[in-house]
C-alpha cells in the first residue's frame, strides 16, 4: 500500500505533518478529518532509491533487531496496544527494509493473525528462535519479559560472533596482503631486475633464476590461476550447499583443526548453552527448544549431536546421557548439565556455562591473536625478504667481479 505525506491544521490553528498508508489521497483526507484535522497538502511519498534498486536495500543487522526488540518491550510494558506499537516503530525506523517488514507484520496482525505468525512470514530478520520465544510470550501473557530476554540474548550472541570474526579477520587480511605483495613483485618488479641482469650478461645464481622462472610463470598464468582459485571456491561452496556428506566432513575437519578447532568448539558450546537456557527460561518445551538449537548450531557435527539428544529425551532419557556420548561437549559441561537436571536449576546452570565459555572464547581469541601476529609478520617478511635477497645476489656477484 502506498505511503502519503500530509500536512494539516488543528482546530487551534497549529500545523501538523506526518505520513499515512492509504489506497489514495481521499482515504488520507478521510483519516485526517476523523482526527479533527483540516488537510492542507496530501501527496504521495517519493520512492527511495533502495525501492528502485532492491540490491541497494540496507541489511537488517543484529543491532537493528535489538533496538526494535527493546523498544517493543518498553511499549508493551507501558500498556500500548500491539498494533499501535508496530505503527510507531514502523514510522520511526530509518531502514526502509525493516520499515517495510514492520508494516507487513502490522497489516497481518490487524487482519487477525497472531504476532508470532506474522513474524514467521519474515524468516530472515526473525529466525525460528525469535518467533518461538515470541509465541511463548504471547501464550503466557509475558511478551514484554520475553522481548527483554530476547534483546539480551541477541546482544550476547552478536558479541560472541564479533569476537570470532575478529579472530578470523586479522590473519585473513595479513594473508591477502602478503599474496598481493608477492604477486605485485613477481609481475611488476622482478621483470625490471631481469632486464637489467640480461644487459650485464653471465649466468645467474640458482635462487635468482628460480625467482625469475616463477615470475615468468606468474605473468603467463596469473589470470588462469586467479579464475581457477575462484572456481575452486565456488565449487567448495556449492558442494557444502548440495552435499550433506561433504558438509559434515568439512565441519568435522574444522573442529579438529589445532588452533581454530578449539576456538570454534568453545563457540558452539557457548551458543548452545545460551540459546537453550533462554528458551527453557521462556517456557518453550524442551524438545522444541532442542530442535531450534540444533538448526541454529552452524555446524553439522554439533547439529547431529543435538538431534541425538532430542531423540534420547523423547525416549525418556536425560539430556546429560546422550551429551556424554558425543565428542563435541566437554565433560565439565555434561556434569554441570546433569547437576542442573537433578536440582531443577537447568536454566541457571546453562547461563553459567554460557558465561564461562564466553570468557573462554575471549581468552582463546586473545591467545590466537597474540600468536598469529608475530607468525604472520615472520611469514610476510621472510617471503618478501627472500625475493629481494634473490634479486640482489647477482648485484653482489657483479660487485665482487669488479672488485
Amino acid at each position: 500500500m502506498p505511503v502519503y505525506l500530509w500536512k494539516a491544521r488543528t482546530r487551534q490553528g497549529t500545523m501538523k505533518k506526518g505520513e499515512f498508508e492509504a489506497s489514495n489521497n481521499e482515504a488520507v483526507m478521510a483519516q485526517l478529518r476523523a482526527q479533527m484535522l483540516t488537510p492542507v497538502t496530501v501527496k504521495k511519498k517519493p520512492k527511495d532509491i533502495a525501492e528502485v534498486f532492491p540490491f541497494l536495500k540496507p541489511r537488517i543487522r543484529t543491532k537493528d533487531l535489538v533496538i526494535f526488540t527493546r523498544q517493543f518491550a518498553t511499549m508493551i510494558d507501558a500498556g500500548l496496544p500491539l498494533v499501535q506499537c508496530l505503527e510507531i516503530l514502523g514510522e520511526q525506523n530509518e531502514k526502509i527494509t525493516f520499515k517495510e517488514i514492520i508494516r507487513e507484520v502490522k497489516a497481518d496482525v490487524e487482519q487477525g493473525s497472531t504476532f508470532a505468525d506474522a513474524l514467521r512470514k519474515h524468516p530472515k530478520p526473525f529466525d525460528p528462535l525469535y518467533v518461538n520465544l515470541v509465541q511463548a510470550g504471547e501464550i503466557g501473557g509475558i511478551l514484554d519479559t520475553i522481548l527483554n530476554r530476547l534483546a539480551v540474548y541477541l546482544e550476547k550472541a552478536d558479541a560472541l560472533a564479533r569476537k570470532v570474526r575478529g579472530a578470523m579477520v586479522y590473519p585473513a587480511t595479513v594473508l591477502v596482503v602478503a599474496v598481493l605483495v608477492v604477486v605485485l613483485m613477481l609481475v611488476k618488479i622482478i621483470p625490471t631486475f631481469e632486464k637489467m641482469f640480461e644487459d650485464f650478461g653471465g649466468q645467474l645464481p640458482g635462487p635468482t633464476q628460480a625467482v625469475i622462472d616463477l615470475s615468468h610463470w606468474m605473468q603467463e598464468w596469473l589470470w588462469i590461476f586467479t579464475i581457477g582459485v575462484g572456481l575452486m571456491g565456488f565449487a567448495y561452496l556449492q558442494a557444502r550447499k548440495r552435499s550433506p556428506r561433504f558438509r559434515r566432513a568439512t565441519d568435522a575437519l574444522v573442529l579438529k583443526l589445532p588452533i581454530f578447532g578449539t576456538l570454534l568448539r568453545k563457540v558452539a558450546v557457548a551458543r548452545f548453552s545460551r540459546t537453550l537456557g533462554t528458551m527453557i527460561a521462556s517456557g518453550v518445551p524442551i524438545l522444541d527448544a532442542l530442535d531450534i538449537v540444533s538448526k541454529t548450531a552452524g555446524n553439522m557435527v554439533v547439529e547431529e549431536a543435538l538431534n541425538d539428544v532430542k531423540l534420547a529425551i523423547s525416549e525418556g532419557k536425560t539430556i546429560a546421557e546422550p551429551l556424554s556420548e558425543s565428542d563435541v561437549f566437554p565433560g565439565m559441561v555434561v556434569q554441570m548439565i546433569a547437576v542442573g537436571e537433578e536440582t531443577g536449576a537447568m536454566e541457571a546452570m546453562l547461563s553459567k556455562i554460557a558465561d564461562f565459555y564466553d570468557d573462554e572464547v575471549d581468552a582463546a581469541v586473545d591467545a590466537l591473536t597474540a600468536m598469529l601476529e608475530p607468525a604472520m609478520m615472520v611469514v610476510l617478511g621472510g617471503t618478501v625478504g627472500g625475493l629481494l635477497v634473490a634479486m640482489y645476489l647477482p648485484i653482489f656477484k657483479i660487485a665482487e667481479t669488479i672488485g
